[in-house]
């Protein structure tokens, strides 16, 4: 199946990052708030990251392998490039080459702009203004391989069956239509106590459209969940804000004399 794909021009680099978090295999999904990445939770088998509301991030995906690959990138549920809810396999996908790096900034509105991705709370969050909410506070990339096929001996009496046609277009599209119309669900109640994305600045960011041949089933894929720090304090991963509350009520007002730091 030859696959829709779009690939990323303006933001890729030489893949000579840290430790990311989340890997498999070399590959790699992370977060990124002021370039620098967030640090990883971990609970389960699950990877979580604190979401800090109000903050730009962006997203950091590897590719480890000599050929090129298909990355399905979606957030809250959509698709970083057309909003869809397509399964990884049909989504339409950002192009990596072979052992790249690419840093993701926003959502792509355009074939030159992207418009930022921003932690907010669930009623501010993107997935909210397009009524699809099933899956906010989640990140996952799904990685395909480029088909390489091996190349053919060349031979000058060799021809093609007579009842042989040459594979249609149409055939060679199948699977590229668009996905059977979603069922709307009654929305869930929002709350901006649970983070989600919404759409910030708008930002240079040129792509271009390419077809490339991949294999149907994914050889990586990575998720993140993210959340306001109460929530991952009530997961567990993170300590309480009370042990910071209990330490201040042990606080006294006097000494006998002012310290001196050096001593």
């Amino acid at each position: 199946m030859r696959t829709r794909t779009a690939a990323a021009l303006a933001l890729a680099f030489a893949a000579s990052f840290p430790a990311a978090a989340a890997t498999r295999a070399g590959f790699e999904l992370s977060v990124l708030v002021d370039g620098e990445e967030r640090p990883e939770l971990r609970k389960g088998g699950s990877v979580y990251v604190e979401a800090l509301k109000g903050h730009p991030y962006a997203l950091r995906v590897t590719n480890p392998l000599g050929v090129r690959v298909g990355v399905a990138l979606a957030v809250d549920g959509l698709n970083t490039i057309d909003a869809s809810r397509r399964d990884a396999a049909s989504a339409v996908k950002w192009i990596l080459e072979p052992y790249q790096s690419v840093v993701l900034d926003g959502w792509q509105v355009s074939s030159s702009h992207a418009r930022r991705f921003v932690f907010t709370g669930e009623r501010d969050s993107y997935g909210a203004a397009l009524g699809k909410v099933e899956d906010l506070g989640v990140i996952e990339a799904v990685f395909f391989r480029e088909k390489v096929r091996p190349a053919l001996p060349v031979s000058p009496t060799a021809c093609a069956p007579k009842d042989a046609a040459p594979r249609s277009e149409a055939s060679r599209a199948k699977g590229e239509a668009g996905a059977p119309a979603e069922k709307m669900a009654a929305a869930p109640s929002l709350s901006d106590e649970y983070a989600a994305t919404g759409m910030g600045d708008r930002t240079r960011h040129e792509v271009t459209r390419v077809d490339l041949d991949l294999e149907r089933s994914p050889a990586a894929r990575l998720r993140i969940r993210y959340e306001f720090r109460p929530q991952l304090v009530r997961l567990g991963l993170l300590p309480p804000d009370g042990d910071r509350l209990a330490r201040r009520e042990r606080s006294r007002g006097f000494d006998r004399y002012c310290p001196e730091p050096n001593r």
